[in-house]
């Protein structure tokens, strides 16, 4: 059957008729939307989707948002939804998808990332958590930083080296870990805003079964590239209104508080909101892009100017409001479940953006892509392709 806006329409409003959001369990309206392929149209059939168009998903989110139907709080379970599955639909066996994909949709479990380590960050293809085959399990040890949620997830998407004797892009395997599992212990890190909604991981004989490993033995890098590149659309590419994100707050409090404005900040402030707008528009672009399959790495260019703009903004915004600008009151040690950029005072703002061009990639590596895979320039030299990780200095 061909799927198009009326059938959609038609299967929503089944949906509602058997499930009425206002007296329906919210997770259990959640999984009824789910079974009933509505909750990404573009996945296949049993898999939360019907295989549509992807640009359809906006007929279904729109019915059901006029009908009150709760949503799946997409913020607090980001990193699933915008990283992890998109790589289990692409590597996962049917038995990975059908266990992990209709709880990290309806959000009954949280996933974190255990990608980065303290000396291979930028460099990532660097890192050294090893994992060594017993049986049928793996066997990991070494230690994960900057893991954002990882004190609230259930599972992990892991990388590890699994061959240290070939260079370093070649010997790593990417893994599904659960973090309950004995052996995995998260600690939090402070961070400047006060908060610890990042943490530090440490992997200690945690045995993850093969059946938890995502695509080939060693091809661990190739499977990772597909979680990067949708994490960086995720990131810089995501639906907002005009004025939403960091302009909002900054335009608004333009508009209530004449008495801060002078003529320079007002010339600054156009300059930005233009730049906002745009990068808006072209994330819309790159969602109709996203139509015709797997992001590329133009998803590298949209984080780029979001962190930029992010950075700039909120120093802008400081600026504005002077003294009061580095205030906020909630500088305490707490345990975020999800980042919350316009809902907190200017100086939180401008205090976390300064992590926007290091999570998800540095800036500084992100430029080298858009370089390299979207502009064809030539390739920084590089010593250590063909040298086997093992063999690296460090």
């Amino acid at each position: 059957m061909t799927i198009d806006t009326a059938e959609l329409r038609r299967r929503t409003a089944e949906l509602l008729a058997a499930h009425p959001p206002l007296e329906t369990d919210r997770l259990d309206f959640l999984k009824a939307r789910f079974d009933a392929g509505l909750a990404w149209v573009h996945y296949p059939e049993g898999l939360g989707g019907l295989g549509a168009p992807r640009a359809l998903q906006a007929v279904v989110d729109a019915e059901l948002s006029a009908a009150g139907a709760p949503d799946n709080d997409p913020r607090r379970i980001g990193i699933g939804l915008g990283m992890a599955a998109p790589t289990i639909l692409k590597y996962g066996t049917d038995e990975q998808k059908q266990q992990l994909l209709r709880p990290l949709w309806v959000g009954e479990e949280v996933w974190c990332q255990l990608f980065s380590e303290p000396g291979a960050g930028s460099d990532l293809a660097a890192l050294g958590t090893r994992a060594v085959r017993e049986g049928e399990d793996w066997v990991v040890n070494g230690q994960k930083v900057w893991t954002s949620s990882a004190h609230l997830a259930r599972w992990a998407i892991l990388i590890a080296r699994t061959d240290p004797d070939v260079p370093k892009h070649a010997g790593i395997t990417y893994f599904v870990c659960d973090m309950t599992d004995p052996g995995v212990e998260v600690r939090p890190l402070r961070q400047i805003t006060g908060e610890a909604e990042f943490n530090e991981v440490f992997l200690t004989n945690v045995r993850i079964p093969d059946a938890h490993r995502l695509g080939e033995v060693g091809d661990g890098w190739r499977v990772a590239q597909t979680t990067l590149m949708n994490e960086r659309v995720s990131i810089g590419g995501m639906r907002i209104p005009r004025e939403g994100g960091m302009i909002g707050p900054i335009s608004q409090t333009w508009r209530e508080r004449p008495e801060l404005r002078t003529h320079d900040l007002h010339q600054r402030l156009l300059k930005l909101w233009v730049e906002a707008e745009v990068a808006r528009l072209s994330g819309e672009r790159l969602r109709q892009q996203l139509v015709a399959g797997q992001p590329g790495h133009e998803g590298a260019g949209m984080k780029l100017a979001f962190a930029r703009l992010n950075q700039e903004i909120s120093g802008l915004e400081v600026e504005l409001r002077g003294e009061e600008g580095l205030l906020y009151d909630d500088w305490t040690m707490r345990r975020p479940e999800l980042v919350d950029f316009t809902g907190r005072d200017a100086g939180y703002r401008y205090l976390r953006s300064k992590g926007n061009s290091i999570e998800g990639g540095t800036s500084e590596v992100l430029l080298n892509i858009v370089a390299e895979r979207v502009l064809g320039l030539p390739a920084e030299p590089r010593t250590d392709k063909d040298v086997a990780w093992k063999d690296l200095a460090r």
